[in-house]
């Protein structure tokens, strides 16, 4: 492709060079470079790419896209300046693979919680009408029978729109997205086109990015100016009804979810049990019976959102009926582990104050014996961090009959200090607990004093099949790790 194609529509501070060569590929790391490639410097968290644009000279780059007055080595290399090199990576790489998104309907579904769920069971739905329907998002990318891990909940923007180019060569015009805020905020899908936006709620989180709930809520909300035909917003959420509020003029028609607040779609006669819950959506197109095979009140919200993003797709509600009732689980979400035991083992991805309070309460609607709770937190940043693991310990303290707690993925901080200032909350509330920060030990030491009827949530990591320690993702599967233990249990008694 021509560098003048590839960077049509993007603004320039200053071009040097010449932009009618042809160019092989795009990359921002520099050791993916190859002959004739467009290397884009960004000035990322640990590293900055301005200071490898020589390397990436040295390796092939003919054209390179900076954002700083930087001394380039070598000939005939065409330097464009630009004020924003990640804006300016999403939409080369938008250009790059023809603008692929222009060509599916997207639906983006941000918030704190919730997001994963909600992917699946919106995939779910659309399949009971025979639209084959991809998935982007913490879990990973599903196109056709092929899953591919992704390092990021949203990957990045080259990735990003290599995959939606991938979706569009299997024939399938339908792609469901998580978008996170760190995928807003560092312009990740700056160059998409979404059809539906859904916002499921907002709790603490990533605020060592953000640095404030405001923040926080301004970066989730950018979403929604960027959604052609529907936005689809939790009525019953404190930041939904602010969301509301801000969005309810634009040209995009609202469609609002909820069970206690007036709203487009709602649920009516709740029925919890531990094998789910029942609920009658009630939606512009008439009522509808739902069973969600995942209990909680959480679960009411996500198939509510699934039935909100359905509707806007004019989907029949028999078709919506089958298509959350056909979602058995989803890894990592509520998902009870098969032991044979007396008692009963759930791992969970509850990662924050509000989730893991959810989870907590779910479990207390059903749970005959003692909640044994083992988790940890990962929240890097001095207040901001203390703050998430202070509201969780106090969660866990109100909840748990009993908290192992442990480490989650600790990366570079200090695991005890991190358990010291969940315990110290613990403490502060009466909670009983157990600091292990082995979590393989803290799981071991949970299994090991359980009774009859217990329930033990492993909260944190859900999903997630490694532990970061330092810079090390060591493998940590934890339904693995839990079926190995009651294994070994068996056989020594």
């Amino acid at each position: 492709m021509q560098l003048s194609t590839l960077i049509k529509g993007l603004d320039f501070i200053e071009i040097k060079g010449d932009i009618n060569k042809e160019i092989s590929s795009i990359a921002y790391d520099s050791r993916k470079v190859i002959e004739n490639s467009v290397f884009v410097a960004i000035s990322g968290y640990r590293e900055d790419g301005h200071a490898y644009i020589n390397e990436a000279i040295k390796k092939g780059a003919s054209a390179i896209i900076l954002e700083k007055d930087i001394a380039i080595e070598g000939n005939n290399i065409t330097i464009l300046k630009v004020q924003n090199s990640r804006k300016a990576l999403a939409k080369i790489s938008s250009n790059y693979y023809h603008n692929p998104s222009d060509s599916l309907n997207i639906v983006g579904i941000t918030g704190t919680n919730g997001k994963t769920s909600i992917t699946y069971l919106v995939k779910s739905i659309f399949e009971q009408t025979n639209r084959p329907t991809s998935l982007i998002g913490t879990i990973g990318s599903v196109i056709g029978d092929q899953i591919t891990e992704n390092k990021n909940t949203t990957p990045e923007s080259l990735e990003l729109q290599r995959t939606f180019s991938e979706i569009l060569k299997y024939n399938i015009e339908t792609c469901i997205m998580e978008v996170s805020s760190h995928a807003l905020s560092l312009h990740r899908v700056a160059a998409c086109s979404f059809n539906t936006g859904v916002f499921t709620n907002l709790t603490p989180d990533h605020l060592e990015l953000h640095k404030s709930m405001d923040e926080y809520f301004n970066a989730k909300a950018e979403l929604f100016k960027m959604t052609k035909d529907y936005n689809v917003v939790n009525a019953d959420d404190e930041y939904g009804i602010k969301l509301i509020k801000r969005i309810k003029n634009y040209e995009t028609k609202l469609i609002t979810y909820g069970i206690e607040n007036k709203a487009d779609i709602y649920a009516t006669d709740i029925r919890y049990s531990v094998e789910g819950v029942k609920y009658v959506a009630n939606t512009p197109k008439g009522s509808i019976d739902i069973h969600v095979n995942i209990p909680g009140t959480i679960y009411v919200y996500n198939s509510l959102a699934a039935i909100a993003c359905a509707y806007c797709n004019n989907i029949d509600l028999i078709d919506i009926q089958k298509g959350i009732n056909a979602v058995k689980y989803i890894k990592g979400r509520f998902e009870i582990v098969p032991t044979g035991k007396d008692y009963t083992v759930i791992i969970d991805f509850a990662h924050t104050e509000d989730a893991l309070e959810k989870a907590l309460t779910t479990i207390k609607q059903f749970a005959k014996g003692r909640i044994i709770l083992v988790f940890g937190v990962y929240a890097p940043g001095a207040e901001s961090g203390k703050g998430k693991r202070r509201g969780m310990g106090k969660v866990a303290a109100k909840y748990a009959d009993l908290s192992i707690v442990t480490s989650d993925n600790p990366k570079r901080d200090n695991p005890e200090l991190i358990i010291a200032d969940i315990t110290e909350s613990i403490e502060e509330e009466n909670g009983d607990y157990v600091a292990i920060i082995d979590r393989k030990k803290a799981i071991r030491y949970a299994i090991e004093n359980s009774r009859k009827d217990d329930v033990i949530l492993i909260a944190g990591k859900g999903h997630e099949t490694t532990q970061i320690i330092g810079d090390e993702a060591i493998p940590f599967n934890e339904k693995e790790i839990v079926i190995e233990l009651v294994s070994n249990d068996q056989k020594t008694s």
